[in-house]
């Protein structure tokens, strides 16, 4: 039982939960001054590869998209479509919004809407750091 307890900890601490590989380019939409700088390491960590920003011109293998509570929902539905137009063989697809009781907190309801309105499905929301959730997207039909 200790080491289940190791692995999982080990996962979440090399950023694995996100779906990301070795080599994977993985592009992150609407940073700002907020995000959690130790999130963006633990990719660049498992990838060995720099994160791009959303003005990268070439095909990706993973998105990570920062959300935060008073944006516009019909902005994060343009820009799931929009990161998703450059995203290789359906790769991950992540909304990260502060948590509940954080500043920015995002409601879950508002990313499954804009979701669903760019054509993809929203999984529950994953603990993926002290401040921030994630949520993976996929689009419909694929699965898990």
């Amino acid at each position: 039982m200790l080491y289940l307890c190791i692995v999982n900890q080990t996962a979440s601490q090399n950023a694995e939960e996100f779906g990301f590989h070795a080599g994977d380019i993985v592009q992150q939409w609407l940073w700002d001054d907020d995000v959690d700088d130790s999130i963006c390491t633990k990719i660049e960590d498992l990838t060995g590869e720099d994160l791009v920003d959303e003005d990268y011109g070439t095909a990706v293998d993973g998105v990570v998209i920062w959300w935060r509570d008073g944006d516009d929902e019909d902005t994060l539905a343009d820009t799931i479509v929009d990161a998703t137009t450059m995203l290789e063989d359906n790769g991950p697809v992540w909304v990260l919004a502060p948590k509940p009781g954080r500043p920015g907190a995002a409601s879950s309801s508002t990313v499954q809407s804009a979701a669903k309105t760019a054509g993809m499905n929203a999984a529950t929301p994953l603990t993926v750091s002290k401040d921030w959730n994630g949520i993976r997207l996929r689009a419909f039909g694929k699965g898990r």
